[in-house]
């Protein structure tokens, strides 16, 4: 690596973010370390949307949208992981507000925000029908029997699952999600390319693709920077999750300070967690690259499920915290609407800045009766 490109911040970003997480995990920071560490959360968010751009161009899509998505669920699991261990107030929801929350944020907030920015810019947004609305249908399924199903059982008191139940909900929620990857990435792997005002895939679309569509301006990166991209992706996103946890205990107090509940802290976390995927889903919108966005966005929510609840079946036995999946019944009801508003934003195919403002409203919906349940 040459030194131009060591003194650059968006690889000296990721790096102190790192150190920073090393010299704080553990300990009770005062109000100036806080207010350190948050910037330089910010700073690693920030590299970590330039390095997911400069490997998805690499890769191509939807492969890109798949290294991102999957990178940041997994460093999300083991913070979720990290937090229920500590058994502090709230541990045994918090699995379910967080994934409840990364959810409503992806579907809503990426989703809308993309819509959005790109109908805004371009007038008219259009993405592939087929491979969007097959990803929305595995999202609704995996949310739907990972987090409704458990509040109308009746095998285990309250909204749990039993160990069977759990076990079974694990492996279909899985196996779903990795049908949908095999899907995404070989036989169907046009349905999830950028296509253009015809339809017709923008081959070679990547993050980093021109405004215009055209692609022949654009080159791959050379291999040692994309492979230094790659593991400086890696570096952020640790960062990113190690220093939401670092600020967990500064959340929690601004949470119980403003007279929030206790689940409104897995909402903040959920937003932390998935900055830099809405940032890299708005780049995409910019250059009308809306499927790009929606990859991010639907494919981050089927991860967030898909690989959380499995991971913590086979950890339940070995964490003394109940899990308690199931949602409340606002909740049920913001899920149910977000799915019938998904799916009439999906089937035509391209959308306008109505759609966008559509899927926003929820998600406010969705934050303020968090505040305010």
């Amino acid at each position: 690596m040459t030194r131009s490109a060591l003194l650059r911040w968006t690889t000296l970003g990721p790096v102190l973010a790192l150190l920073a997480l090393v010299l704080t995990w553990g300990r009770d920071l005062g109000p100036v370390p806080v207010v350190v560490v948050a910037a330089l959360l910010a700073a690693a968010v920030l590299a970590a949307v330039h390095h997911a751009e400069v490997v998805a161009h690499a890769v191509g899509e939807p492969y890109g949208s798949l290294v991102l998505a999957v990178a940041v669920t997994v460093i999300e699991v083991g913070l979720i992981v990290t937090l229920m261990v500590s058994g502090k107030e709230g541990a045994a929801t918090l699995a379910r507000d967080t994934v409840f929350a990364a959810t409503m944020i992806t579907v809503n907030g990426i989703v809308g925000i993309s819509i959005l920015v790109g109908s805004l810019r371009h007038g008219l947004v259009v993405f592939n029908k087929e491979g969007t609305g097959s990803a929305l249908a595995t999202v609704t399924a995996v949310a739907t029997l990972c987090l409704v199903l458990p509040t109308f059982t009746t095998g285990a008191a309250g909204p749990e699952f039993t160990p069977g139940q759990l076990a079974f909900a694990a492996v279909a929620s899985l196996t779903l999600y990795v049908a949908f990857v095999l899907t995404q990435t070989r036989r169907h792997r046009d349905f999830f390319l950028p296509v253009d005002s015809h339809g017709n895939i923008l081959e070679g679309s990547g993050a980093g693709g021109s405004d215009d569509g055209a692609e022949g301006d654009h080159h791959a990166p050379p291999g040692d920077s994309v492979r230094r991209s790659l593991v400086l992706l890696l570096v952020a996103l640790v960062a990113v999750v190690g220093l939401a946890k670092v600020e967990s205990p500064a959340i929690e107090s601004a949470v119980r300070s403003a007279g929030l509940p206790q689940s409104f802290v897995g909402v903040v976390i959920a937003l932390l967690v998935l900055a830099p995927e809405t940032l890299a889903a708005v780049n995409a919108a910019r250059r009308r690259r809306t499927q790009i966005s929606l990859n991010l966005a639907l494919g981050s929510a089927m991860a967030s499920i898909g690989l959380t609840i499995p991971t913590l079946a086979l950890l339940t036995p070995f964490i003394d915290v109940p899990l308690q999946l199931g949602l409340g019944p606002t909740q049920v009801v913001l899920l149910g609407l977000t799915v019938v508003v998904g799916t009439l934003t999906v089937v035509p195919g391209r959308a306008t800045r109505l759609q966008g403002v559509v899927h926003l409203t929820l998600l406010a919906a969705f934050v303020f009766l968090a505040a305010n349940p």
